[in-house]
């Protein structure tokens, strides 16, 4: 088939840098990147990327790094990675991602665990709050900068300067598939991040496996706004594309993740469950304001689409209130996937569950959304529903050659040549994570169900116990209480308590229309303590989760008004709450909640 020759395989690139040079090789005038910069979007071919790798690459030379040295990215999503990336991996160096949000301290100790040679940073911003910390490692020697005027010294140089002229040669060094190409620092909940060491085999491996469950062209074009940094996007929205020549373009800023829908009309989009609940929340937002009769046409489109998605899929009967289908997505379907640019193929969707309702929405419309699993160990992906495979109740069916299954007491197992080669620096952590036989511990609770798909169940670690005994997986939970229009976002707590609570953090456009009717000031801190704020919440708190057993329903909560963010520490970049982390900033108002028990 033209598809799969167009596709470079293991065999033709055993490496990262391999599978670059091929690429080129093969589509020099392809247009690669687009990326938005000085007022408009400007596209980049194979070939232009290789160019500036080349003169990348030499400045590196120029600096003395050897095989094997650790250049580290601090750098959102951009071109510049591409090109800092595939100038390290032909050089036979190794890559290690670093957020952009990452705190100070905590970007000081990765550069001195990895021992990085070279640190490429946007901002002039990012060295400031680098520039007086005494621990910044000895074998760092040096750090490019992306903008100008950057002053630090001999060590701190800005790009423009610190690039050679002319035209290098773009080196290619040949290396083992078996080698280390990157190291990525796990975000976690809690503690240090662990050094996660991938090879060139590992994600190359993870690229083919997921190419043999999803059809991708060359004629796709991708969204990119997931961070590099982490092992999803980059293996399903970086070398994967490179794998089938698919042009990536750069979203400029998650704020404008709407605008550059519409302008880039993607077909593939690599996203995180966070992201298609804030546009339902708005959807049903607009839609109470609406008619009677918009309201019912829109949620018959809804139930109509699901129908037939499932007849499509085989599990669902033919009905003639089908043949309404077609009608009723002209009116209400095609509209909603115009705001996600119109064009959508489909969306890989990963990081955490995605909620029913908000599955059954947007592939209702007509936007088919593909739940994925994976962890940052296993270079990412586990397991992935193939579009005409579609339960989104499961993370998918394992993709062609990994291995699961479910081990004691209920967790999931997995094995391939996806598995990492272990923590950097860190036998014991690695020895704890893959046992003997290779099988790596996930530590989510999971089961396989008849026809294969793994269905999540939760983490072994968040497991709450209350004081009883009863068992409660919180995310079931905080799925539910989050897609309420006057919830941002929610943490349920109660390890050995007698009843569960649950901090809230108030969606504040959702607050400000009701305001008014129940006589608040959301302008007013005291809002959010007042008694009737309290009442209202835990009305719609209870409301979400009615189904659940009576063990298992929310007492009291409390407000936070601050959103838990990777900015402050309290959730990660892909929006993950840091449990541990949160409990410590507002362990005393949770004390509050147990006053007097």
């Amino acid at each position: 088939m033209l598809h799969e020759q167009r596709i470079i395989s293991s065999d033709d690139a055993p490496t990262l840098a391999d599978l670059f040079n091929e690429r080129c090789l093969r589509s020099p005038n392809g247009l690669a990147y687009v990326q938005y910069r000085d007022g408009d979007w400007r596209e980049y071919s194979w070939e232009a990327t290789r160019a500036a790798v080349a003169r990348w690459q030499a400045a590196m030379l120029a600096d003395g790094l050897r095989p094997g040295e650790r250049v580290a990215i601090m750098c959102s999503n951009r071109w510049e990675w591409v090109v800092c990336d595939q100038a390290a991996q032909g050089l036979g160096l190794v890559t290690v991602p670093v957020y952009t949000n990452d705190r100070a301290d905590n970007l000081a100790w990765i550069l001195a665990d990895a021992g990085a040679s070279l640190l490429m940073l946007e901002t002039r911003a990012q060295w400031a709050s680098l520039a007086d910390r005494h621990d910044l490692p000895a074998s760092l020697r040096r750090v490019v900068c992306l903008q100008d005027g950057v002053d630090g010294g001999d060590t701190v140089v800005a790009l423009r300067d610190w690039l050679s002229d002319g035209s290098p040669p773009y080196r290619c060094r040949p290396r083992e598939p078996d080698s280390l190409a990157t190291i990525i620092y796990t975000s976690g909940t809690t503690g240090r991040p662990k050094g996660v060491m991938l090879s060139h085999r590992n994600i190359l491996f993870n690229v083919q496996a997921a190419l043999r469950l999803f059809d991708v062209f060359e004629q796709d074009l991708m969204l990119s706004f997931l961070p590099l940094s982490h092992a999803f996007e980059r293996t399903v929205g970086y070398y994967l594309p490179m794998s089938t020549g698919t042009a990536i373009a750069y979203n400029r800023s998650i704020p404008q993740l709407a605008e550059d829908l519409a302008a880039i009309q993607p077909t593939l989009m690599i996203s995180v469950p966070r992201i298609f609940e804030r546009v339902y929340a708005k959807l049903m937002d607009k839609l109470a304001t609406e008619p009677l009769l918009k309201r019912r046409l829109f949620h018959m489109a809804v139930r109509i689409g699901w129908a037939r998605f499932l007849y499509r899929q085989g599990r669902g009967p033919w009905r003639p209130e089908l043949l309404l289908f077609r009608p009723l997505d002209l009116m209400v379907g095609r509209k909603v996937r115009a705001k996600l640019g119109g064009r959508l193929r489909f969306t890989v969707c990963g990081g955490a569950a995605l909620a029913p309702e908000v599955a059954r929405l947007f592939i209702g419309l007509g936007i088919p959304v593909v739940q994925g699993y994976g962890l940052t160990e296993t270079s990412p992906i586990i397991s992935a529903n193939p579009l005409r495979d579609n339960q989104p109740a499961s993370v998918g069916l394992p993709l062609p050659g990994i291995e699961v299954r479910v081990g004691a007491g209920g967790e999931l197992l997995t094995r391939s040549r996806s598995v990492m080669l272990g923590y950097w620096n860190n036998a014991e952590a690695t020895r704890e994570t893959i046992d003997a036989d290779g099988w790596l511990h996930t530590g989510d609770k999971a089961w396989i169900t008849p026809t294969g798909h793994v269905q999540i169940t939760g983490r072994l670690k968040d497991i709450i116990v209350l004081s009883n005994g009863e068992k409660v997986p919180p995310s079931d939970m905080e799925n539910a209480i989050v897609l309420d229009a006057l919830v941002d976002q929610v943490m349920v707590i109660g390890e050995g308590r007698p009843y569960l609570s649950a901090l809230v953090v108030p969606n504040l456009e959702g607050i400000a229309e009701i305001a008014p009717i129940v006589h608040l000031d959301p302008a007013n801190e005291e809002t959010w303590s007042d008694e009737n704020i309290h009442s209202l919440l835990m009305q719609h708190v209870q409301r979400r989760t009615a189904a659940f057993p009576g063990y298992a329903q929310v007492r009291r909560l409390a407000v936070v008004p601050e959103p838990w963010t990777p900015d402050n520490g309290l959730a990660t970049p892909t929006l993950k709450l840091r449990r541990n982390e949160i409990l410590k900033r507002y362990h005393r108002l949770a004390e509050q909640l147990y006053a007097g028990h």
